[in-house]
């Protein structure tokens, strides 16, 4: 359930943002279709104004989905996704990514792998 409501407030997040910057509170829902069972959901979000979320669940506590909006710019932006017992875990072009490594931190990580530190000869 508190998986649900997580993405359910990111969402509501991602589309409150697009409010503010235009006024987008006339959008109107398309298309809306929830279909719960005792084994799973299926939902379905489209609103005029290119906000799209589909997303399913098993009765284990799992959901995969994608949502998608336009921003202000005018890209499209998708985020597709997995909660389970691993956590929330999102995909998408849009989202920011660590810098590469460094070359001589990734090689010194390499050699402390391989040359742990001797044991403690004191016990």
């Amino acid at each position: 359930m508190f998986k649900i409501v997580l993405i359910c407030a990111v969402i509501g997040m991602a589309a409150a943002v697009g409010i503010v910057v235009s006024d987008e509170s006339k959008a109107e829902v398309l298309s809306r279709k929830e279909d719960v069972r005792p084994d799973g959901f299926e939902a379905l979000l489209e609103t005029s104004n290119s906000i799209i979320r589909k997303e399913s669940g098993d009765e284990k506590g799992n959901i995969q989905g994608v949502f998608s909006w336009v921003s202000p710019e005018g890209e499209k932006i998708e985020v597709s996704y997995v909660a389970d017992e691993n956590g929330y875990q999102p995909k998408s072009d849009s989202l920011p990514t660590p810098p590469p490594i460094p070359d001589e931190i990734e090689r010194a990580l390499k050699w402390i792998a391989a040359n742990p530190p001797a044991p403690d000869s004191k016990n």
